[in-house]
């Protein structure tokens, strides 16, 4: 499952409200510049989001909703339903994402690997794919960095200066803003209002969060200071996609 492109902390959420998620929705970090991740951003809504590319990119949507933007009782936060024996795209072994979507929520064994792989086939402490904690910084490109333990009220850095890549060219995943995962706590996801893991630390957190052992879980319905997601697709987008893409400032990586 290999990762490309110098990868981002989060997709920054449309402005528009078609999308589930919007610039009022998030908190003042995640709002705050055309660049930064967005913060404060539900698990459901990151879910509506992905969809929305999903669907304005010609794809089907990778997470089953019962209410959309328009109906009487929408609600952006409301949890998925399974997909279904029956439905296009249903897996037996995920039913929370279709199958035939492009875009999506890293699970995380996909987070994981992107994250943390090596080349030589073994896994990294850091996402910096070196087993010495990265050097603390609050914003840049340099290897060997992540963007951690920074005064709270600086906020996380722009996308593209979220400190060094990993080995397989991920940024952010180390530090920033905390991520979603797809996946339910259990790994089974068959219960959409269960806990979903959380990964990669934030801003503001120690170096410890930034551990391959360390992981976070909560509802699907939380909205925190620090907490934003990733999107990641198959296969992966164009360059000229990317651009089109406008509000989403995302970078993609390779399904297992």
């Amino acid at each position: 499952m290999p990762a490309h492109s110098g990868s981002k902390t989060t997709a920054r959420a449309d402005t528009q409200p078609v999308s589930g998620s919007t610039l009022s929705e998030m908190t003042s970090f995640g709002g705050n510049g055309a660049n930064r991740p967005a913060t404060g951003v539900s698990w459901n809504e990151a879910a509506r989001f992905v969809n929305y590319l999903n669907v304005t990119s010609g794809s089907v949507a990778a997470y089953k909703f019962t209410t959309q933007p328009g109906d009487g009782s929408y609600d952006a936060n409301a949890s998925i339903t399974l997909w279904a024996p029956g439905d296009a795209g249903y897996d037996i072994t995920n039913p929370f994402r279709n199958s035939n979507a492009q875009y999506f929520l890293p699970s995380e064994n996909e987070w994981y690997k992107a994250a943390y792989y090596s080349s030589s086939g073994t896994y990294s402490i850091y996402p910096t794919g070196s087993n010495t904690f990265p050097t603390a910084v609050a914003s840049g490109t340099v290897g060997g960095t992540a963007v951690y333990n920074q005064a709270f009220a600086t906020g996380p850095a722009d996308i593209t200066n979220a400190g060094g890549l990993s080995l397989y060219g991920t940024m952010g995943q180390g530090g920033n803003a905390l991520e979603w995962m797809e996946s339910e706590v259990d790994g089974v996801n068959d219960s959409p209002d269960s806990a979903r893991w959380l990964r990669g630390g934030s801003w503001s957190n120690l170096e410890d969060s930034l551990r391959s052992s360390d992981r976070l879980n909560n509802v699907p319905t939380l909205e925190n200071l620090v907490v934003g997601f990733r999107v990641a697709s198959v296969p992966e987008p164009t360059s000229l996609v990317l651009t089109m893409l406008a509000g989403s400032v995302m970078f993609a990586r390779r399904k297992r």
